[in-house]
């Protein structure tokens, strides 16, 4: 009995501590703002916003209720075995508990601006020629199946395939409450070391690939920034990426040039030209912000006397398929000998060892 009355105390007490992290006045202010959205009579007509809007609020609505179903099904035990002489059986209620507490504990680490946001996540083949552009593959196809795990929807933005295999780059949109949160600091070099398929001597080969990972942000988020119509550079071609025939006979693909900065997005996936015109717009806004926020960076830590821009030379993980097998986090220390389940998108004991790192 008593050990039942510390485990829930123990609930009680941890639930107390973060409950003011997960910012429940927040999330209930965005429910009435996004509710009154819904409710003008425009609001239909931009089904893609529309439609996001429906998304967001649907899951705050459900965040919100689990953390109040918590916090009851808390007090519930907290009352019962303190009304009760004898043992109680809810060892099974206790453990269910401490199981979705925990999930909460991780989320109150997604306290950044734009960690509720979705993500848009680029990758890009370096050393390695073939090799690499077939490593940009494997950690598609594993931030896919991580993204399967959360519950999210993958859109693929731009692909630009290998001469011989793989992929040389690749960006695409993880759709989720907290996707970007979640994989932000997955950006950086990713590191592969295996015999290579591609060399009849099978001989060890090193690949690297670099992840970014960027917020996706509408123009309500972004105000400050503005682009004006002078400054974009619009051409159009015929899709080289999977879409169906319409997108292979017509110029749906979009390639975006940002005069003033020099950046150039582009999107090609979508089967209508207006649709991509509106990823490129939206990816666009997002890598201006990543400039403007970079650039505010590099005047702080030069006055600090350190700074280190976004490159090559940031590994943050390797990944060891031979002589043994290791995934090693280089940030966090967090290991594991079974990179077959890492690269099939069981990601989350690195991203909590991720989250918890100062930000």
């Amino acid at each position: 009995m008593e050990d039942s009355k510390e485990k829930v105390s123990e609930l009680a007490a941890k639930f107390s501590e973060i409950k003011g992290s997960l910012d429940l006045s927040g999330k209930k202010a965005r429910i009435k703002e996004l509710e009154s959205l819904t409710g003008k009579t425009d609001f239909w007509q931009d089904t893609y916003a529309a439609t996001k809007i429906m998304q967001e609020l649907g899951e705050l609505t459900n965040e919100i209720k689990e953390i109040e179903l918590l916090e009851n099904n808390i007090k519930t035990l907290a009352e019962l075995v303190q009304a009760s002489k004898t043992d109680l059986d809810i060892e099974g209620e206790v453990r269910d508990a401490e199981k979705r507490l925990a999930k909460l504990i991780l989320k109150s680490f997604l306290s950044g601006e734009y960690d509720v946001k979705s993500a848009i996540v680029s990758i890009h083949a370096g050393q390695g020629g073939t090799e690499a552009m077939d490593w940009v593959s494997m950690l598609y196809r594993m931030y896919l199946r991580y993204a399967e795990k959360k519950g999210f929807k993958v859109e693929t933005i731009d692909l630009t395939s290998g001469e011989e295999a793989g992929i040389k780059s690749i960006t695409f949109k993880i759709d989720g409450l907290y996707a970007y949160g979640y994989l932000k600091k997955e950006a950086g070099t990713h590191r592969l070391v295996r015999q290579s398929p591609f060399n009849a001597d099978k001989l060890r080969q090193t690949s690297f690939a670099l992840v970014e990972v960027l917020p996706e942000l509408s123009q309500a988020d972004l105000p400050q920034i503005e682009i004006k119509s002078e400054d974009l550079d619009w051409q159009f071609f015929r899709s080289s990426s999977q879409g169906g025939q319409n997108v292979q006979k017509v110029s749906t693909a979009v390639r975006l040039k940002h005069l003033p900065s020099g950046i150039v997005v582009s999107s090609q996936t979508q089967r209508f030209q207006e649709q991509n015109r509106k990823l490129a717009m939206d990816l666009l806004r997002t890598k201006l912000w990543l400039l403007t926020e970079e650039q505010k960076k590099s005047k702080v830590k030069q006055l600090k006397g350190e700074y280190k821009p976004a490159s090559w030379g940031m590994q943050i993980r390797s990944y060891v398929l031979h002589p043994y097998k290791m995934v090693k986090d280089l940030r966090t220390g967090v290991e594991s000998g079974d990179p077959e389940s890492v690269l099939g998108g069981d990601l989350s004991e690195f991203i909590e060892a991720e989250l918890k790192l100062k930000q």
